[in-house]
């Protein structure tokens, strides 16, 4: 990791993204707090060989974005302007993927959504990428991140799906847990049904949140 970072290339860029994050919040966080968030959310991602390196520090940049929005909900510095659901798996390769692409699709972005895993793989399930792309729902340039206490405290509800008990609890918060099949090494055709099996989960839950699902 100490290597990597060292390159040129993926110094320049992490210094590149904090500056743009520490413009993004500015009045929120100081740069200081923004560059712990970029330097720690690029040890938490880690070595992903699969990721090309002009990659990566796109990546770190957009899970460290996601982090310092969930802090500043959470802490109240900023205001929600939409309903928050976490979706968690083990992986966040394949089920909380599939879970939270449903939810912004068929919300038509009236739900802010996240994912994470509490062991997160290096990137997502191939077979999942592509039954969703059979929808039309292309998550390609997703990546799996790993569960943060930030993400858990903004979010208005929490959904589990085989993840067992990594999630932390906290008060004030909706709880669900999901028990819907790994896709993990499954043929494309037990994956469609899992992915169709979330998609009705995703409709009933916006129903619930009184946001009616698109056709």
């Amino acid at each position: 990791m100490q290597t990597r970072m060292r390159s040129p290339m993926i110094r320049s860029a992490v210094e590149a993204a904090t500056g743009r994050l520490a413009y993004r919040f500015r009045g929120v966080f100081s740069r200081e707090t923004v560059a712990q968030f970029v330097q720690d959310s690029y040890e938490q991602l880690g070595q992903r060989p699969n990721v090309a390196p002009q990659f990566l520090p796109i990546f770190i940049e957009r899970f460290a974005r996601e982090r310092l929005e969930a802090m500043a909900q959470a802490q109240g510095l900023i205001a929600k302007q939409l309903p928050e659901v976490l979706f968690v798996c083990e992986h966040n390769s394949g089920r909380s993927q599939i879970a939270a692409a449903f939810t912004h699709e068929l919300s038509s972005g009236r739900v802010a959504v996240r994912s994470a895993g509490s062991r997160p793989r290096e990137q997502i399930n191939p077979v999942v990428v592509e039954a969703m792309g059979e929808l039309g729902i292309d998550i390609g340039m997703q990546f799996p991140k790993p569960l943060t206490t930030e993400v858990v405290q903004a979010a208005d509800v929490v959904i589990t799906l085989g993840c067992g008990d990594a999630c932390p609890i906290y008060p004030g918060k909706r709880y669900e847990d999901w028990e819907v099949t790994d896709p993990a090494d499954q043929p494309l055709e037990v994956v469609r049904q899992v992915r169709d099996e979330i998609r009705a989960r995703v409709t009933t839950l916006l129903g619930e949140l009184g946001i009616g699902a698109r056709p």
